[in-house]
């Protein structure tokens, strides 16, 4: 049976642990050429390493999403390898807690930086390559919490706002290039980022979604496989919410 992403080249940022690596590592199952990126270079390199040790290509590299001269080396190097650059999933973001008043500046800086800045500028550096080529697929991944209002998250949840208006802004102003954009938004998902709960926290976390469970990474990473292949070739401009039903109550 065909590949859904045979013969296409991607890059997916934050892929050395967490979404990110289930998404690269799912792309290469399905035939893609995967540039695996992530701020931590060992991460990026045992991501890669395993999808090269399961029999498919990929290369592992630093990249901090917040620096254009790496959101450009990125895409370049991604097309140098692989000849094409065809789908770009804009997954590396951080979490943050806190109030207006109790978040700084800085902490808010660097929010914004990461999570809304990087899909930005690795964005921009990307659709030229796509345009040439003739098309390609963008995929942001946002969050639940880019859809609705929550306490004591306010840095988090404007920077996933944001990432939702990137998308439909880049999805209408680069449709007649045939390049699609949407994006994925999680409910709370079995990543690293909880290590640090209690079991008492986790619990809470589950209860908050109506399937009574928290997401793992690869159920998320199947909704990217879907919006980056050409089966959903009349999809742009689309927010998805993968979220347990978390955002219906």
């Amino acid at each position: 049976m065909l590949q859904r992403l045979e013969g296409k080249s991607a890059v997916v940022t934050g892929a050395g642990r967490g979404l990110g690596a289930a998404v690269a590592e799912l792309f290469s199952q399905q035939g893609a050429r995967v540039a695996v990126s992530d701020v931590d270079a060992a991460s990026a390199g045992a991501t890669a390493s395993r999808i090269l040790d399961s029999g498919g290509e990929a290369f592992g590299l630093q990249a901090d999403v917040t620096s254009e001269e790496d959101a450009e080396r990125l895409a370049a190097l991604a097309v140098e390898r692989f000849g094409a650059l065809d789908v770009l999933v804009n997954n590396a973001g951080i979490a943050s807690a806190g109030t207006v008043c109790e978040v700084t500046p800085e902490e808010w800086d660097r929010v914004m930086a990461i999570n809304l800045k990087g899909s930005y500028l690795c964005s921009r550096y990307a659709v030229p390559h796509m345009a040439r080529a003739g098309g390609g697929s963008i995929v942001c991944i946002s969050s639940a919490s880019g859809v609705i209002g929550q306490q004591a998250q306010v840095a988090y949840n404007v920077s996933k706002h944001g990432v939702i208006g990137l998308v439909r802004c880049m999805a209408l102003d680069h449709a007649a290039d045939g390049i699609r954009v949407n994006a994925v938004c999680p409910g709370v998902m079995r990543t690293p980022m909880l290590d640090a709960l209690s079991a008492e926290q986790l619990d809470a976390l589950e209860a908050m979604h109506p399937l009574g469970r928290i997401a793992e990474p690869e159920e998320i990473a199947e909704a990217v496989l879907h919006l980056a292949a050409d089966e959903s070739s009349f999809t742009t401009g689309g927010v998805f919410l993968i979220d347990g039903g978390l955002t219906a109550m």
